[in-house]
């Protein structure tokens, strides 16, 4: 997995961190989703590069 990729998958990662905590603090629970649902959609980003990456070596 390329360092961009990285860097890309991770403030994604961030970015759903900080949507949560809003989320929290407002009470806002579509909000909080939404956080957790970017979460989510950069780990599974970040594990199908894993996976690409195994096939390459």
């Amino acid at each position: 997995m390329s360092t961009t990729d990285k860097a890309k998958n991770k403030a994604e990662e961030l970015a759903g961190k900080a949507r949560e905590k809003a989320g929290q603090v407002t009470g806002d629970r579509d909000q909080e989703n939404r956080g957790k649902a970017d979460q989510a959609k950069s780990n599974l980003k970040d594990a199908g590069e894993k996976v690409k990456d195994a096939f390459r070596h």
